[in-house]
């Protein structure tokens, strides 16, 4: 049995893992720091397809979505120290990386059709990375 999805519900899982992403990038292109708008769209939407395809082509082997999302995992992984570096004794770059991190499981979610969960945890990452800034910075002082 295979469990590929009509046109339209593919499209709408695509297009949505894109824009969850896109939303956290955008806050990450409004701080200029080094993964923006187009990285984080694109990270999603690549965890949105590789995680549909595990579900939809291996519909008989209930591992194959759990194989496919622990390999995301190892590869943005790799994407992510990337953007991490050290400067002067201070690391840069941590956040993104954490942030590319979550938005890539955002992307597996959509992919698999977990929406409710994409979305919380979409809106979870930009209220860390957007109101927290204020409370690390009132702790800070």
């Amino acid at each position: 049995m295979n469990l590929i999805l009509p046109l339209k519900e593919i499209i709408y899982r695509l297009v949505l893992a894109a824009i969850l992403g896109g939303i956290i990038g955008m806050e990450r292109s409004l701080l200029k720091k080094q993964a923006g708008l187009r990285t984080f769209a694109l990270v999603s939407l690549g965890a949105s397809l590789f995680s549909y395809l595990g579900y939809s082509v291996f519909p008989n082997d209930p591992t194959s979505v759990s194989r496919i999302i622990a390999n995301l995992v190892v590869g943005v992984g790799f994407l992510g120290a990337g953007l991490i570096f050290l400067k002067e004794e201070k690391i840069y770059g941590l956040t993104t990386a954490a942030a590319l991190w979550v938005t890539a499981a955002i992307g597996g979610a959509v992919g698999i059709g977990l929406y409710f969960e994409a979305f919380l945890t979409t809106i979870l990452a930009v209220v860390i990375l957007t109101l927290w800034t204020y409370i690390e910075n009132f702790i800070r002082k």
